[in-house]
């Protein structure tokens, strides 16, 4: 258990980006500070950090950078801050300007454990502008490849040290981790130094910066920045020169901040008074994963002759204590925190699954015929969803909304409320609508294959059940022969994942399944957007908002003697979790112990973090971590057990960045495969009786 609350158990890596006043031409000075930073940054369990372009003496000296003066106090503040060093465990990258052969070069510094790892020369001077750095330094592509410095720890027996912008430093005992430093303006370039890099296996790319402010200048470094580490894949950690440095004609902000694959995951405060740094957990595995599957990252690094790297390989003997989690883990990875996202990926999502109902519907119509839409409607959210989507589908097409031809369906243990809603919201649209009762059918079915409940006896099992969903849709698919229509399935992603869903001619099938690639967790919030943006007017608003508000039940099973519905969530789980869960094994590959970390750190304090807008009081609840892994492993179970029927869908759009099930797109697995592997990953990580029981 000590093991498993380890973020570095779990491939994760601290980084921190830092910016400390400078001392100007005060080498010593200045290495003592970082020092004192990184002892700081040590006992908070960081394994990279990185500080701001030269460091160790200043930016803004101008013609100091040639005097031998500075340039020798720069020498020996490398030697003092490595032995300052010695036992710490950060890789480290500083600015220094230094004397190579007959020139002066800016570069990176890397250092670790009281030893020089090498040097990194920048490879792209400004001088335009402000900026006169032709001045002072020789291009990085001038540096030879070795540099001679036999009184700097870690040089070799000749004396030597690697040197150029193919260096990459990996920890050996961190899977994943590989440091790749640049400065400034390298990243300003077309082809930046870490793009190679990057292609050549870096995953961890450091911007060493002084970058002076002017006004817009920071949104142009988080572009950029934003940009280097979506493109490739990788984290991109940035820290700018900050206060101490001249203002004589310029003035300094140190920024710092880190991004991971276009996801910004911290930045500090500008203009701040003092040392100021962003710390963040980076995900190494997110981007060895994203690496594997997108195929096209190998491929651009064939296509362009990626250069070789030297690898300088280290140990950083990261700690196994429990140091928390340095980033967000958002609690519904398919819906943001943030309202104004939120409304755009509604927007997006539903405008996906109108559009895409529309093309089938212009697809299949002639000059003869336009297809009628069949629909079963319960009341529940799915259904509820599945039907506002084909009423805009319509309505986008000119075609009037009567040629909806909705059922409702009422079984065995339909409630009142949930058959109320029904045909208030199909009255509401204006649609054409029946009731159809089942239940006389469903008798005669049972009856005809002995199940008791034939005869009025209450088993009430999977047959029982599956006898109800299946005549719901087999009564659809005959409609739509009788009256030249399509069904329209009204099954969620959520549902697909777990198996929850009758197969063959049952809720498993239809004509084109608009909700496959929807979330149930999205599936509420898209529905509360319909009403905030008011498609559909002020009845159908009220409609929907109570429909939001009811408890997710297939009302298959009649209610208890005490009144109590058959609840969904009791059979497989809380949607919330098992939503967590299918994000990041659908879209980032993770094992069942890393799923769990995660949701121990996004459920475990419902006072922590951000909820999504709308999300109801009652609801923001926390889960222990015995939970969660109860949870988790229903889900693992189910999701191999099920994968037949996902085998087996019927068409419908890709909707979520966080992929889909259809075995056409993005997920393709074997229906035999065993969960062996996964449960006993998870059994090894969290055993069944951590922190209380977790039954099977």
């Amino acid at each position: 258990m000590d093991a498993f609350r380890s973020a570095y158990a779990h491939g994760f890596a601290r980084v921190a980006a830092c910016t400390l006043p400078v001392a100007l031409a005060q080498p010593a000075v200045n290495a003592e500070r970082i020092a004192e930073r990184v002892r700081a940054l040590d006992a908070e369990g960081v394994a990279v950090a990185v500080f701001p372009e030269l460091s160790l003496s200043g930016y803004a000296l101008d013609d100091l950078h040639l005097q031998d003066v500075l340039l020798d106090a720069v020498d020996r503040a490398v030697v003092d801050l490595a032995e300052a060093t010695a036992d710490l465990a950060p890789i480290v990258a500083v600015g220094a300007p230094l004397r190579i052969g007959s020139r002066v070069f800016n570069c990176a510094v890397l250092l670790h454990r009281g030893v020089v790892l090498g040097v990194v020369p920048k490879m792209s001077l400004p001088n335009y502008r402000e900026f006169y750095e032709l001045r002072w330094f020789a291009e990085g592509s001038r540096a030879p490849a070795v540099i001679q410095r036999p009184h700097w720890p870690g040089a070799d027996d000749d004396g030597e040290l690697p040197c150029g912008p193919d260096l990459v430093v990996v920890a050996d005992d961190v899977p994943g981790l590989a440091v790749h430093a640049e400065i400034c303006e390298d990243m300003w370039v077309p082809v930046p130094p870490s793009s190679l890099a990057a292609l050549a296996g870096a995953t961890v790319l450091l911007n060493l910066s002084a970058s002076p402010i002017t006004v817009g200048r920071a949104e142009d470094r988080h572009l950029l920045a934003r940009s280097a580490s979506a493109r490739a894949n990788a984290v991109y950690a940035y820290a700018a020169a900050s206060e101490g440095e001249s203002s004589t004609d310029l003035s300094w902000d140190g920024m710092t901040m880190v991004y991971e694959m276009g996801d910004l995951l911290g930045e500090s405060e500008r203009f701040p008074s003092g040392p100021a740094q962003t710390i963040v957990d980076v995900d190494l595995d997110r981007l060895r994963q994203e690496r594997m599957r997108q195929g096209s990252f190998d491929q651009n690094g064939a296509m362009i002759g990626v250069p070789g790297v030297r690898e300088i390989h280290v140990e950083l003997e990261p700690t196994t204590d429990d140091i928390g989690l340095r980033r967000t883990v958002d609690r519904f990875p398919f819906v943001p925190d943030d309202p104004a996202r939120l409304a755009l990926d509604c927007y997006e999502a539903y405008n996906i699954q109108v559009s895409g109902l529309e093309q089938r519907l212009r697809a299949l119509t002639t000059d003869t015929y336009a297809p009628t839409i069949v629909i079963g409607v319960s009341g529940g959210l799915d259904s509820t969803h599945a039907l506002i989507v084909a009423a805009k589908a319509l309505e986008r097409l000119g075609r009037p909304v009567t040629d909806i031809l909705a059922f409702t369906m009422p079984g065995f243990a339909t409630s009142d409320d949930t058959k109320g809603n029904a045909i208030a919201l199909m009255e509401a649209l204006g649609v054409t609508w029946e009731e159809l009762d089942i239940r006389p059918v469903a008798t005669s079915l049972l009856q005809a294959i002995g199940h008791p409940a034939g005869d009025g006896e209450p088993v009430y099992d999977v047959t029982f059940e599956n006898v109800q969903a299946g005549l719901r849709t087999d009564l659809l698919f005959r409609i739509a022969n009788q009256r030249g229509g399509i069904v329209l399935g009204t099954g969620d992603l959520s549902e697909l994942a777990l198996g929850w869903c009758t197969y063959g001619v049952g809720d498993h099938m239809s004509h084109y399944g608009v909700n496959g690639g929807i979330p149930k967790t999205l599936i509420q919030h898209l529905i509360r957007w319909v009403v905030d943006t008011d498609q559909f007017g002020g009845e159908v608003g009220r409609v929907l908002t109570a429909i939001v508000g009811q408890e997710i039940s297939p009302e298959l099973v009649p209610q208890t003697a005490e009144g109590a519905l058959q609840s969904t969530e009791d059979a497989i789980g809380p949607y919330p979790l098992q939503d967590f869960t299918l994000f990041h094994v659908l879209r980032r590959g993770y094992r069942p112990s890393k799923i769990a970390f995660l949701a121990m750190h996004a459920w475990g304090d419902a006072s922590a973090g951000a909820w999504p807008v709308g999300y109801p009081d009652e609801k923001r609840v926390a889960y222990d971590l015995a939970t969660i892994r109860r949870w988790l492993e229903v889900f693992v179970r189910r999701f191999f057990q099920h994968q037949f029927k996902r085998s087996a869908l019927p068409n419908g759009p890709k909707v979520v960045a966080g992929g889909s099930l259809s075995p056409r797109g993005d997920w393709r697995m074997p229906s035999d495969a065993s969960a062996a592997a996964w449960l006993a990953e998870l059994d090894a990580a969290l055993p069944s009786a951590a922190d209380g029981p977790a039954p099977r």
